[in-house]
């Protein structure tokens, strides 16, 4: 029985990864990566997927940039051309990007199940595309695979049926385990942030990313948020992994970061594991990175008001600090003097999460065929 893994943008194939690797172990299911093409940059090569351990996709649709409603069209069409000529048995997508939206939508209507990785996660921010994905997406699924308690609480007040919800743990997680072992068996010094690591005095740093549109898209909010690092790069050195808007947007609004910010290009995976996972802190208003720290138990201030993961919050290592900079600086310190919280790595976060979504995608897709025969 043939599965559609789809992905869109670079973390999408983070989380397909190990999925992929689950269900080379075993017989019933066979599949095809299906690249929409949503995102396409020049790290995403034929390291990027050796590095994962994934054969390069099966599919590049080259759907591109332009508007959401651009986007999700142009995707949903050559989506639904590949379902017709070869229809499979189920789509699995992952995360809340426009490319999960689009080939749930399709696939739906064509009668083809949906599998949603990271299904029921809610920030309650309805400014925020992610959320709308979400909550589409999650409309028209039939298996939900949710990664921590909120998710299901979320999906049983939205009335999904207790059967199809399944608390399986992180893909997010399986893969940052995996690769973090392949680096203490890796050569470092090749990358590009190696130097900047060796320099720091006592392995002391802190690492900062910064993408959303609502913090940086914003001069008055952006210069704030700006302040507050600077305010922290005097106490620690930090480097800043810097998106292209985010650098665009610095540079648009004049925002001086000061001396003690080290601003480098877009990362690598690996490279950038590398980076973090040593960091004294990590500032951030990205979502994966708040469950990936939370994972390695690296301490995180998320830089936005609201979180879509609070597990990371409740058990984990991430505070959410708002975008204040008076709390920013507060919750900063408070890790620098070693009055960080001590979080701890969420239930059935173990690595081990693909394994139960092949082993549940198998049983569920067998079930006609037990029932014909």
């Amino acid at each position: 029985m043939l599965i559609y893994l789809v992905a869109g943008a670079r973390p999408n194939f983070m989380k397909i990864a190990p999925i992929v690797r689950a269900l080379g172990q075993q017989e019933l299911l066979r599949f095809k990566i299906i690249h929409t093409g949503q995102h396409y940059d020049r790290e995403m090569n034929d390291v990027f997927f050796e590095e994962l351990g994934i054969p390069q996709p099966d599919v590049f649709m080259a759907a591109g940039g332009g508007s959401h409603a651009q986007q999700t069209a142009k995707i949903m069409v050559a989506f639904e051309e590949l379902c017709v000529a070869e229809p499979p048995a189920a789509v699995l997508v992952v995360g809340d990007v426009n490319s999960t939206l689009a080939c749930s939508i399709v696939a739906k209507k064509l009668n083809i199940p949906v599998a949603h990785v990271e299904a029921g996660l809610r920030s309650g921010d309805m400014a925020m595309p992610e959320e709308i994905n979400r909550l589409v997406t999650d409309a028209i699924t039939d298996w939900f695979f949710v990664t921590e308690p909120s998710a299901v609480e979320h999906l049983r007040r939205e009335g999904k049926a207790e059967s199809a919800v399944h608390y399986v743990g992180h893909v997010m997680v399986d893969n940052v385990l995996y690769q973090a072992d392949k680096l203490t068996r890796a050569d470092t010094s090749g990358f590009e942030t190696a130097a900047f690591k060796a320099a720091q005095a006592g392995g002391r740093y802190g690492v900062v990313t910064l993408h959303r549109p609502s913090n940086v898209d914003d001069a008055a909010t952006f210069t704030r948020i700006a302040g507050a690092l600077k305010e922290i790069s005097g106490e620690l050195p930090l480097i800043f992994p810097v998106h292209p808007r985010t650098r665009a947007n610095l540079e648009k609004f004049g925002i001086d970061l000061g001396p003690n910010i080290t601003l480098a290009g877009p990362q690598a995976y690996m490279a950038f594991l590398n980076l973090w996972k040593d960091a004294a802190v990590v500032l951030t208003d990205s979502g994966g990175l708040q469950e990936e720290t939370t994972a390695l138990g690296v301490p995180c201030v998320t830089i936005r008001e609201n979180t879509e993961r609070p597990v990371t919050v409740d058990e984990g290592s991430n505070v959410l600090a708002g975008t204040d900079p008076a709390a920013i600086l507060r919750e900063a310190r408070k890790v620098l003097a070693g009055q960080g919280k001590q979080g701890r790595r969420p239930h059935l976060w173990d690595g081990k999460a693909a394994e139960r979504i092949v082993a549940i995608l198998a049983n569920e897709l067998a079930k006609p065929v037990a029932k014909a025969a």
